[in-house]
């Protein structure tokens, strides 16, 4: 048992916060009570066993002082395994999550070979069980992500799969999203969209602005977004299917999802960490650091995320955790990959560009980086209520750490050398301590 006391709880299903003690037993929460409540009273109101009078059979943790939240979710992480595992595999990837407060990920499905079929499928999801956290997955909606025969969702939904995506490829025939998004509403599994229209971009990564001219690129237009969004979302309505637009960049994309979610509740979004936080202007100070599909983009846009975020119109942050390694960012803009890691700093980030700046909530916040998510993909995660879950984040809102080393294999991240409030202390997965902070004794 862990006997979890003194805390700040969050429960951003139910709304309740305040200071309240936690007793897990196994994998489960087995109560919650008012902060105070003696310990064989709160098992006895349970009907918990009575071995909790073994004094060493019950893990007590001080948590004053520390926020105790649902362990956080990702629904867009990439593991890059099998086939790119030099970058990272799904083991260092769970350590990545747990360090970062996660205890649930959603993988995409760009992997090499791709999720398109049920042995890739059963391959990823049955090393993720050897994990310390939850790791589920997306398929594919075309075969070898090319965009032209869908899988066979129902048996890669029977296999176990999460939902559906080509993420980094967008998908372009009409007729095959419009059949794709039938076929996952009759599964009850929503599609998430990479939207990028190629034939619109010179050079992916970086922005058609200021970015694109300091390298002398022709970059990616805003428009490559916005048109995608647009036909998507009309489609989306057609059809009364759950479609959540991925990582969205620019302002007119957050005010096409906002339209849309007053016409439907099928409609999510998402958005980044980096999104809310940079802007183009990063480009010139970290190079392919700050190269990411879609790209960083102006001011504007990225107040417009955070106001998209604070209004509802979005309704999740996803880190697109992008594994590259050392030698692969360090090639010329044009050539280097696009995208950087995430789960490590996100917390973070949230609280500094969000909370601290009066923005958001941290119940909020909370909300949008482990209930809604979980929401979304149907996940059992994401809130603090008896009988639910033992996934847990216990973090110090306040205590400043510098990002310096990390548990990913790979470093790409233009966050490296600063100072930032939320630090970790504890990542409690399936009623586990799956990540302790060094200096907890």
């Amino acid at each position: 048992m862990i006997y979890i006391t003194n805390g700040y709880m969050i429960d951003p299903k139910s709304g309740r916060e305040g200071y309240y003690d936690i007793l897990i037993q196994g994998d489960k929460i087995a109560g919650i009570a008012r902060q105070g409540t003696p310990l064989p009273d709160l098992l006895g109101q349970k009907g918990i066993d009575a071995k909790w009078q073994q004094a060493e059979e019950v893990r007590r943790i001080d948590a004053a002082g520390l926020v105790v939240a649902p362990g956080l979710v990702d629904v867009h992480v990439h593991f890059r395994d099998p086939g790119l595992t030099h970058k990272e595999d799904i083991y260092t990837g769970a350590k990545a999550a747990a360090r970062g407060g996660f205890t649930s990920v959603v993988l995409m499905a760009n992997t090499k070979p791709p999720v398109d079929n049920v042995d890739t499928l059963s391959y990823v999801l049955e090393k993720g069980k050897k994990t310390d956290i939850h790791i589920y997955s997306c398929a594919n909606v075309t075969k070898r992500m090319k965009g032209e025969e869908l899988v066979d969702m129902e048996a890669l939904s029977a296999a176990g799969a999460s939902g559906f995506t080509d993420d980094g490829i967008p998908l372009m025939n009409e007729g095959r999203l419009r059949e794709a998004l039938r076929r996952a509403a009759r599964l009850g599994k929503p599609v998430s969209l990479h939207e990028e229209n190629p034939a619109l971009i010179a050079n992916n990564g970086v922005n058609a602005g200021k970015a694109a001219a300091y390298y002398g690129i022709g970059g990616s237009p805003r428009e490559a977004e916005i048109s995608m969004v647009e036909r998507d979302l009309k489609i989306a309505l057609e059809e009364e299917a759950d479609l959540s637009i991925q990582h969205i960049s620019t302002k007119e994309a957050v005010e096409l999802v906002r339209r849309a979610k007053k016409q439907s509740s099928h409609i999510y979004a998402e958005a980044t960490p980096h999104h809310f936080t940079l802007t183009e202007d990063a480009l010139p100070e970290h190079g392919a650091l700050a190269k990411m599909n879609p790209p960083l983009r102006e001011e504007a846009d990225r107040l417009a995320i955070i106001e998209g975020l604070k209004d509802g119109t979005i309704d999740m942050i996803a880190t697109d955790h992008a594994p590259h390694s050392i030698e692969e960012k360090a090639k010329p803009i044009t050539e280097a990959p696009s995208g950087i890691i995430g789960l490590e700093t996100s917390l973070s980030l949230g609280i500094r560009e969000l909370v601290d700046q009066g923005f958001l909530s941290m119940k909020q916040l909370m909300e949008k980086m482990s209930y809604e998510p979980a929401r979304l993909y149907h996940l059992d995660a994401g809130y603090l209520e008896e009988k639910g879950p033992a996934d847990l984040v216990l973090f110090n809102c306040r205590d400043r750490w510098q990002v310096e080393r990390f548990a990913s294999k790979a470093c790409n991240s233009p966050f490296v050398g600063q100072w930032m409030p939320g630090t970790i202390m504890y990542t409690i997965c399936g009623g586990r301590v799956v990540y302790r902070q060094p200096q907890v004794e």
